[in-house]
């Protein structure tokens, strides 16, 4: 009898399972992003919220909740029931440098989120001013490597991925570069165009129309290979540091313990929506790669990038300002 019972259950898990997958979504969809209106990460997460209102016949909404490199939306949503009512959009930011970063979290990355797929990324920028003597980035690895004083770059606040390129490119390439963190991008683009300092990584969209005006000259592309919207500027990986590549990425995020099928059911939509060619023309027209992988590559891409920035951050000596 308690054998009987015991399969009696498990047939019953696995209806409910299916049922709560073909009767998703029940109620309106909510998206969280822990930043704030207008950015990268909240126009992604825009797009998808549109896309998917149309296609699960259901409000999908964008929920900014700003605050603590993006903790504060992280935290709301490990806390959420694993339905699928409550997601998330988010970079790296919030899951694998903020908690390095401040010491501490109300969450643990790996344990308390299903991650549903990586949407996409984008690459960072290397920027520099006109009369910058380098032209080259191996000539500025030169220098920065014979420099008797460590040469400053900006980028748009402490843990931000700009930040993170610049720590990382100094681990990784021996070198000393100082960083002078600012209250956004556009203050620290503003004092690279007046040539206040010398260098800023920043985020593509943001640095490109500066790059195309001529007001700062373009020395790398962070990521491994080159973006249609800057194809003049190399990566740094082409300059011969084939090891380093780094860039803003864009993951989809549920609770811990959301059933497989409604994880899967959620991947799948996600990927027609964002391969709609309209959708993925507005996408890649502000300089985001699709990638759109499986839960699994997401999750074991997520742990590597934990991994990662919890050693920058740690070498680096790093702490929140």
């Amino acid at each position: 009898m308690k054998i009987r019972t015991g399969i009696a259950g498990a047939v019953l898990a696995l209806f409910a399972v299916v049922a709560t997958a073909q009767s998703f979504p029940s109620k309106p969809v909510r998206i969280l992003v822990g930043f704030g209106a207008g950015g990268s990460t909240d126009i992604v997460a825009r797009t998808l919220a549109q896309s998917l209102t149309g296609d699960w016949k259901q409000n999908v909404l964008v929920e900014n909740r700003p605050g603590a490199s993006g903790m504060i939306a992280a935290e709301l949503v490990a806390k959420s029931p694993p339905d699928g009512h409550t997601l998330m959009i988010t970079p790296q930011t919030s899951l694998a440098v903020a908690p390095a970063l401040y010491g501490k979290a109300a969450y643990d990355t790996m344990r308390d989120f299903t991650p549903i797929t990586l949407t996409g990324y984008t690459p960072l920028l290397m920027v520099v001013h006109p009369s910058f003597p380098p032209k080259t980035f191996k000539e500025f690895i030169a220098l920065a490597r014979t420099s008797k004083e460590p040469i400053t770059f900006g980028s748009g606040g402490v843990g931000s991925s700009p930040h993170m390129a610049g720590e990382l490119m100094a681990s990784q390439l021996g070198i000393k570069i100082t960083h002078v963190p600012y209250k956004g991008e556009n203050p620290a683009l503003a004092d690279t165009i007046g040539g206040q300092i010398p260098i800023m990584f920043g985020n593509l969209p943001v640095a490109v129309p500066h790059v195309n005006s001529g007001r700062l000259r373009g020395l790398a592309n962070t990521w491994s290979t080159r973006s249609p919207l800057a194809k003049d500027i190399p990566t740094v990986a082409e300059s011969g540091f084939k090891d380093y590549a780094i860039a803003t990425w864009f993951g989809l995020l549920g609770p811990a313990n959301m059933p497989a099928d409604l994880v899967m059911r959620i991947q799948r939509d996600t990927a027609r929506m964002f391969n709609v060619p309209a959708t993925k023309e507005k996408l890649t027209g502000m300089g985001v790669d699709l990638v759109l992988d499986t839960p699994e590559q997401f999750r074991e891409y997520l742990r590597s990038e934990v991994a990662r920035y919890s050693k920058v951050i740690r070498d680096a000596g790093i702490k929140a300002q």
